[in-house]
C-alpha cells in the first residue's frame, strides 16, 4: 500500500505554482468576479499561530473552487506591520524595526507557502510600504475635506511606560496593559475622530438589503443602537452652569431622583465646593484606574460620590422638527447629583428611565 509522502509532493506542486503564477489574477473581463481577502496577520517573531492556518484555509477552499467554476478570483495576502508591538520590541532591544520586520515577514511567507495557499503573490501588500501608505493618507485627506475627520476631546485608555492609548481590549481586568503589565489610566486627551455616525442611518436602513442571517443583522442594528428621545439641558439655578442629558421617556422627568455626571465630565470641577475637592479628586483618580467594562460591572457593588443637590427648578430645552428650540421649565423637588458613570452614553437603571449623557 502506498503513503502519502507530503515531503516530497507538496514542495513540487508549490514550486510549480509559484513558477508558473499559477494564482495570479488576470483581466479577463468575461469571467465573473470573486475577491477573497484575508486579515493581513501581525509578523510576529513568534511566526503563525494556529488561528491564522484556521481562517485561511476556509478563504482557500472557498477561492478554490471559485475558480473551478470559472471565476477570476482575487485572492491576495499582506502584512499589517505597524503597530505598539514592532515599536515595544525596537525599544527593548535596540535592533531596527525595519530589519526585524522583514525577517518576520520573510518567515510568515515561507509558513504559508508551505501550507501550500493559493495567494497572488504578486499582490501582496506591506502597510509599511510607503506606496501602500501613501493612500491611507489619500484617504485620510479627503475624509478631511468632507468634513468626517475632526479632533475631539475623548477619554482614552493612555499608559505612560509605552507612551501611547491602547484600545478597550488591550486593557486586562486588573487594569494593566496587555503588553508589558503596565498600569492603564483614563485620560482625556485630544484625538482624531471619524464621522461615522454621519452614516448611521444609512447603515441601519442598508441592513435590510443585505442577505445576511438574520442574527448577524440584528447585532448589526444593536451596535448602531438608534435611540429616539430628546436632549434635555438641565441649568443650575444661580449659575451659568448646565449639563446635558438624552432621555427617550421625557414625561418621566417629574419622577427623577437623582443624576449622575462621569468624573471625567467638565463641568464636575466648576461645581465642586472647597470641601468636597480632595475627595473629588480621590475618586476621579481611581475612577481613573478602572476600564469601562470595570465600571458598569453589574455584579459589582456600585460606588459613586455625592457632590451637590440639583435646584428645585430646571429647565428642557427641547428642539422641533421645524428647528424651534423650545423650552419647558419644570418644577422638581431637589435632587442629588452624583458622580458614577464612565464618559460615554450610558442607560442606568435610574428610576425615572433617563440615559444620562455626559
Amino acid at each position: 500500500m502506498s503513503f502519502y509522502n507530503h515531503k516530497e509532493i507538496e514542495p513540487k506542486w508549490q514550486g510549480y505554482w509559484a513558477e508558473h503564477h499559477t494564482f495570479k489574477t488576470g483581466t479577463d473581463a468575461s469571467k465573473p468576479k470573486f475577491y477573497a481577502l484575508d486579515m493581513f496577520p501581525y509578523p510576529s517573531g513568534a511566526g503563525l499561530h494556529v488561528g491564522h492556518p484556521e481562517g485561511y484555509t476556509a478563504t482557500d477552499i472557498l477561492s478554490r473552487y471559485k475558480r473551478a467554476q470559472g471565476y477570476n478570483v482575487l485572492h491576495p495576502m499582506g502584512w499589517d506591520a505597524f503597530g505598539l508591538p514592532a515599536e515595544q520590541y525596537a525599544m527593548d532591544t535596540g535592533n531596527d524595526p525595519a530589519e526585524f520586520t522583514a525577517e518576520n515577514i520573510a518567515n510568515f511567507k515561507r509558513q504559508i507557502n508551505a501550507l501550500g495557499f493559493s495567494y497572488d503573490w504578486d499582490r501582496e501588500v506591506n502597510t509599511t510600504d510607503p506606496n501602500y501608505y501613501k493612500w491611507t493618507q489619500w484617504i485620510f485627506t479627503k475624509l478631511y475635506e468632507k468634513g468626517l475627520a475632526y479632533e475631539a476631546e475623548v477619554p482614552v485608555n493612555w499608559v505612560e511606560e509605552l507612551g501611547t492609548a491602547i484600545a478597550n481590549e488591550e486593557v486586562l481586568p486588573d487594569g494593566t496593559s496587555e503588553r508589558g503589565g503596565y498600569p492603564v489610566v483614563r485620560k482625556p486627551m485630544r484625538q482624531w475622530m471619524l464621522k461615522i455616525t454621519a452614516y448611521a442611518e444609512r447603515l441601519l436602513n442598508d441592513l435590510d438589503e443585505l442577505d445576511w442571517p438574520e442574527s448577524i443583522k440584528d447585532m448589526q442594528r444593536n451596535w448602531i443602537g438608534k435611540s429616539t428621545g430628546a436632549n434635555v439641558t438641565f441649568k443650575v439655578k444661580g449659575t451659568d452652569k448646565e449639563f446635558t442629558v438624552f432621555t427617550t421617556r421625557p414625561d418621566t422627568l417629574f419622577g427623577a431622583t437623582f443624576t449622575v455626571l462621569a468624573p471625567e465630565h467638565e463641568l464636575v470641577d466648576a461645581i465642586t465646593s472647597t470641601e468636597q475637592a480632595e475627595a473629588v479628586a480621590d475618586y476621579k483618580h481611581q475612577a481613573s484606574l478602572k476600564s469601562d467594562l470595570a465600571r458598569t460591572d453589574l455584579a459589582k457593588e456600585k460606588q459613586g460620590f455625592g457632590l451637590v443637590l440639583m435646584p428645585s427648578t430646571l429647565s428642557m430645552v427641547r428642539k422641533s422638527q421645524s428647528g424651534l428650540r423650545i423650552t419647558f421649565l419644570l418644577v422638581m423637588e431637589q435632587v442629588p447629583l452624583w458622580l458614577y458613570q464612565p464618559m460615554t452614553n450610558v442607560t442606568g437603571n435610574l428610576p425615572n428611565n433617563l440615559t444620562f449623557q455626559s
